[in-house]
C-alpha cells in the first residue's frame, strides 16, 4: 500500500504563514565537487537566524548502515549521538524578506514517497519557486570565471544560461528527481552546477560556493550573506595559487586548461 506523503514530514506547530515564499533546497549524497552545495548551505546557516518549520522521518529514508551516524564517546560512555535530520528551515535575508532552506542527507530509498511528501509541504507552504544547487567537476582552470549549468522546470528561469550539452544521461538523484516532478507539476523550480576545476573537487573549494551564490540571488532576487564566504574563497585562492607556483606538473596542466578554455571561450 502506498504511503501517505503527509506521514512523512511534520511541519511545526508555530510555523508562520507564507505567500509565495522560495525554498532553497541542498541534500547531501550526490555529487557535489569542491562541496560548493555544501559550503553554501553552512554559510547560510551560519550567517542567518534559522528556525526549523518543518522535519522529515529520517528513519523511513536513511540506510543507517550504508552511512553511520557518528557517536562521540568519552572515556567510558557514550556522551552524544549525531542523529541525521532532513528538515526545512525558515531563514531572512539581508532586507528581511523570508526563504526556506531544505537541508539532510538524500534519501537512501523511498524516493518516490520522499517527493511526493516534498510537493504537498510545498503546498502547504506556499512554495513559489524552488532552487537547488552543487558542484561538479569540469576541465576548467580555477583562473578563470567559473561557469554554471543551469536548468528549470521553465526555459524562462535560465535565460541567459550558455547549455553545456544538447542530450546526457547520468544517474539521477532525489534532487534531479524533484525538479523533473515539479516540472511534470507546472510548478516552478531551478537548479545550478557550478563548475569546479577537476584538480580541485576533492576539496573544500569555496569561490565556487560563491558562484552559486549569486545565481541563487539572480533566481530569486534575495539579498543574501557573502562576506564570510567570499574570505574564506580568498584565503583558499592564494593558498592554491602557492601551491601551484611550487609544482611545474601542476603548472602546465593549468597552463593547458586555461588555453583550452580561451580558446572555447
Amino acid at each position: 500500500m502506498a504511503r501517505d506523503p503527509g506521514d512523512l514530514y511534520q511541519v511545526s506547530p508555530d510555523a508562520p504563514e507564507f505567500d509565495d515564499v522560495p525554498m532553497l533546497y541542498y541534500l547531501d549524497g550526490f555529487i557535489d565537487a569542491g562541496g560548493a552545495g555544501r559550503l553554501l548551505t553552512a554559510h547560510l546557516l551560519g550567517a542567518l537566524e534559522h528556525t526549523e518549520v518543518a522535519r522529515f522521518d529520517v528513519d523511513s529514508l536513511i540506510d543507517y548502515r550504508s552511512r553511520r551516524p557518528v557517536m562521540t564517546f568519552a572515556k567510558d560512555h557514550w556522551e552524544h549521538y549525531d542523529a541525521p535530520e532532513i528538515s526545512v528551515s525558515l531563514l531572512h535575508d539581508e532586507t528581511g524578506t523570508p526563504f526556506l532552506l531544505l537541508n539532510g542527507p538524500e534519501p537512501d530509498h523511498d524516493w518516490n514517497s520522499f517527493i511526493s511528501a516534498l510537493l504537498s509541504l510545498a503546498t502547504t507552504l506556499k512554495v513559489k519557486l524552488a532552487v537547488g544547487f552543487h558542484g561538479i567537476p569540469m576541465g576548467v582552470p580555477h583562473t578563470r570565471p567559473l561557469g554554471v549549468t543551469a536548468h528549470a522546470t521553465r526555459t524562462d528561469l535560465v535565460e541567459g544560461y550558455r547549455p553545456l550539452v544538447d542530450r546526457l544521461q547520468v544517474p539521477g538523484s532525489a534532487a534531479a528527481l524533484l525538479e523533473l516532478r515539479m516540472g511534470e507539476d507546472e510548478r516552478a523550480a531551478i537548479g545550478f552546477a557550478v563548475h569546479v576545476p577537476h584538480y580541485l573537487a576533492q576539496a573544500a573549494y569555496p569561490a565556487a560556493a560563491v558562484t552559486l551564490l549569486e545565481s541563487v540571488q539572480r533566481a530569486t532576487g534575495l539579498t543574501l550573506p557573502s562576506d564570510a564566504l567570499r574570505e574564506a574563497a580568498h584565503r583558499t585562492d592564494l593558498e592554491i595559487a602557492r601551491q601551484v607556483e611550487g609544482s611545474d606538473e601542476v603548472s602546465e596542466v593549468v597552463q593547458a586548461l586555461e588555453q583550452q578554455y580561451d580558446a572555447f571561450a
